[in-house]
């Protein structure tokens, strides 16, 4: 409804006055009907007839166009005035008053004034042509003065009125057009209210829905003042179990507890002092005290005038990222087994301590191995072994102080980095070596694994920083040489660094180093020391490895030997070395001298894979007799897998490879494998024959290995014969083979065919003798 429009008022009050002049006119005309009529004023009665008519059928006429029905209307106002004027007489006057009146009210100010001139007009016609009666006191009837006084004043009074009804409206017609404009203000306004109560709800539904938690707080300028918070969202409140109501008005730092970095709170209270936007990861609690870690993200808000008045924080849980992150670095950083610090840690914080330099107290390094660890893994699993090292490991972080860091290299190695040692007291030497002392004591209690006892040692390594030129590589290094030395010494034990002990491993190492260029540099020869009977006739022969390097001068094999054996080199001069004893076999037999070679074999080569496949490549590969070969062996071999040591034997021993125990009374000496192997030869250590015959007890165990195989129908050959004395009591006991400076040195091949030429006892030896062949191994003859 359009209520502001002066229009629709018009229509409204010519409806409502078209109704009232209808129902008044009709109430009002029949008794002015009756009346004029019962005297015969039949005139006054048409008029009155007429104009009740046409209001009625105007009234009826609904549908007819507003501007149709007003003027129809006026008409029959004016009708009727003029009628009046006519019949009745000037009083009658007011009815022509009535048409510019209500034209002012219904159709406005110029409709209004053109029917109050037409009204004037009318009157002062009406009474200048005689039909209409106006007079004035004391001035003649039907002159022109008083129609003129007439005109003048109805014209006045119309005037008047039509221009106070006309002003009137056009006043309400103003009002109507700024109350339009105005409601339009506010209608324009309220939509737009509506649309951003639309939007701040939609807004506000859907802050209250993120998944995000979010705070807004109240600004408060003090410094150090606690912002109130006014408003938090859903998720907030399910991750925090805290109600609204419990969090609505309290400080935005409800939500810190004990694990909340204070220095990251600080930063953020900094920002907000400056009302700086700030991005911080805080370590939150929920109302039940459970921790959460949130990346939070904190904005200020400003007014129009530029002041900050609340404060928008943003929250996201990141528990389970920092739970990732956290367990990435404890992978990249922290042993999985143990808990304590990896390799990786352990260099960064060695490093941290070199920087430091001289402003750093004294340190030390010392490098932990358990001893014989590996005898409980293959005896009891790896379960059991595993649960040793964690009962270790908390035994060494128990022992170290706030600023030292135990750590687990692999395997059952630890290193603990000593981050200040009091010098006060004997110096920094004395105690890492009083720590070291500890470890041992500590280490050395049986632990307890499952109900049952075990016992474990440590052999420690210890060196001392910082010294000038030292990197972190260096430090281990040096401990762990350190920690070999303390092994060598017979485990169970401390070893100081020393420089002398670098020199021995750079020694060992550049050794290794040569030694793999040694063999493709034809450096490497076999040397052949001869074996005799009694009657100092051969009856076999040794092959020794010898190293004589291009610059002329030689390793010892008691050098190179454990240094081929360190590196696993061992295996591939084991392999070259049985090839070049059968070619020599074969060189020997052309030259009429058929001798049995021994080749040492290490334990390393023997328990390869495809051993076995490799030695009948080699003998299919040279043509060489399998029987004219003697395998020496250590006792050594048989500590390990003595099952498929002794099925590997017997393989070979099908072939017709022949075996001897080397160094036999040294090493292992369980007597009940004689039995088990399939044996060829006993070698009597030169460690024995060096006591005969002057020792007693030497004299003896010689005897009995004499005897021993005697029974067991083994060839003996006894090693390091240097004297007549023994060769004479070697021929009085037995009569064993003999090798030893006393006949012969270890000699290149082509002396050694020679020499066999050269002398007359060199003839064959008798049926049956036979010879012994070793791969690359210095204990079994005279060094060179």
């Amino acid at each position: 409804m359009a209520f502001n429009d002066i229009a629709h008022w018009r229509i409204q009050i010519f409806t409502l006055l078209l109704s009232v002049v209808a129902v008044l006119g009709v109430a009002a005309a029949l008794p002015s009907i009756a009346v004029t009529a019962y005297h015969g004023r039949w005139s006054i009665a048409i008029v009155d007839t007429v104009a009740m008519a046409w209001v009625l059928a105007l009234w009826r006429a609904r549908s007819l166009p507003y501007h149709v029905r007003v003027f129809n209307f006026l008409a029959i106002l004016y009708l009727v005035g003029v009628a009046l004027m006519v019949t009745v007489g000037p009083i009658s006057q007011v009815y022509l008053l009535a048409p510019p009146v209500l034209a002012a009210v219904l159709l406005g100010t110029w409709p209004a004034l053109v029917a109050l001139a037409l009204s004037g007009a009318t009157i002062a016609t009406l009474a200048l042509t005689g039909h209409a009666r106006l007079y004035v006191t004391d001035l003649p009837g039907q002159a022109l003065a008083p129609t003129l006084v007439i005109v003048l004043n109805y014209l006045c009074i119309g005037l008047l009125l039509t221009l106070t009804c006309s002003v009137l409206l056009q006043r309400l017609s103003r009002s109507l057009g700024d109350l339009r404009t105005f409601t339009g203000t506010l209608e324009e306004g309220r939509s737009r209210l509506q649309a951003v109560n639309a939007e701040l709800r939609l807004t506000s539904a859907a802050v209250a829905n993120l998944n995000e938690m979010v705070i807004i707080a109240r600004a408060v300028a003090q410094r150090g003042a606690e912002q109130p918070i006014v408003f938090v969202n859903d998720a907030l409140l399910r991750k925090t179990g805290y109600t609204r109501e419990e969090m609505l008005g309290r400080s935005t730092r409800m939500l810190h507890g004990p694990g909340t970095d204070p220095a990251e709170v600080a930063r953020v209270v900094h920002a907000m002092c400056h009302a700086e936007p700030v991005a911080a990861e805080l370590l939150n609690y929920t109302r039940s005290g459970e921790p959460y870690w949130v990346e939070m993200e904190m904005v200020p808000f400003a007014d129009e005038d530029g002041v900050y008045t609340h404060w928008v924080l943003v929250g996201r849980d990141v528990t389970e990222r920092r739970k990732a992150a956290d367990a990435i670095h404890r992978l990249a950083f922290y042993d999985v087994l143990t808990g304590l610090p990896n390799r990786r840690l352990l260099m960064d914080r060695l490093q941290q301590q070199l920087d430091a330099g001289c402003a750093a107290p004294h340190a030390a390094v010392m490098f932990i191995d358990l001893d014989h660890f590996k005898n409980i893994n293959d005896a009891r699993g790896h379960a059991t072994g595993d649960l040793l090292l964690h009962a270790a490991a908390q035994r060494l972080s128990q022992l170290a102080g706030p600023a030292d860091t135990v750590a687990r290299l692999g395997g059952d190695e630890f290193v603990m980095l000593l981050a200040g040692l009091d010098t006060c007291d004997g110096g920094a030497a004395a105690g890492a070596l009083a720590m070291a002392a500890r470890i041992r004591a500590t280490l050395g209690q049986p632990f307890d694994i499952g109900g049952q006892a075990y016992q474990s040692t440590a052999s420690i390594g210890v060196t001392l920083l910082p010294r000038a030129g030292q990197s972190v590589d260096d430090l281990l290094r040096e401990a762990d040489i350190a920690m070999y030395r303390a092994k060598a010494g017979g485990r169970d034990g401390v070893a100081l660094f020393e420089d002398t002990m670098r020199a021995e491993v750079e020694r060992r190492l550049t050794i290794e180093r040569d030694l793999g260029q040694a063999l493709a540099n034809g450096e490497l020869q076999m040397h052949v020391q001869l074996q005799v009977d009694r009657d100092e006739r051969p009856v076999g022969a040794e092959l020794l490895m010898r190293w004589r390097r291009a610059d002329g001068t030689s390793v010892p094999p008691d050098v190179f030997i454990p240094a081929a054996e360190a590196s696993g080199l061992i295996v591939k001069l084991g392999y070259w070395a049985l090839r070049e004893a059968c070619h020599a076999w074969l060189r020997l037999s052309a030259a009429g001298h058929a001798l049995p070679l021994s080749v040492n074999v290490s334990p390393s080569q023997f328990r390869e894979p495809d051993f076995v496949a490799q030695v009948r490549a080699i003998l299919h590969e040279t043509g060489a007799p399998a029987s004219q070969l003697i395998f020496e062996v250590t006792e050594g071999l048989l500590i390990e897998n003595l099952d498929d040591t002794i099925a590997r034997m017997h393989e070979l021993a099908r072939m017709g490879i022949r075996f001897s125990i080397d160094d036999f009374g040294t090493g292992y000496s369980n007597l009940g494998y004689l039995r088990r192997m399939p044996l060829y030869e006993l070698k009597i250590d030169r460690s024995f024959i060096n006591d005969t015959p002057g020792d007693a007890n030497g004299t003896a165990i010689v005897q009995s290995i004499l005897a021993m195989a005697a029974h067991l129908g083994l060839r003996v050959v006894a090693e390091g014969v240097e004297t007549h004395d023994q060769a004479a009591f070697l021929a009085a006991h037995g009569a064993p083979g003999m090798q030893g400076y006393l006949f012969a040195r270890p000699m290149p091949l082509p002396d050694m065919l020679a020499l066999l030429e050269r002398e007359p006892r060199a003839a064959a030896a008798p049926a049956g003798s036979s010879t012994v062949v070793s791969p690359a191994s210095s204990s079994a003859g005279s060094p060179a």
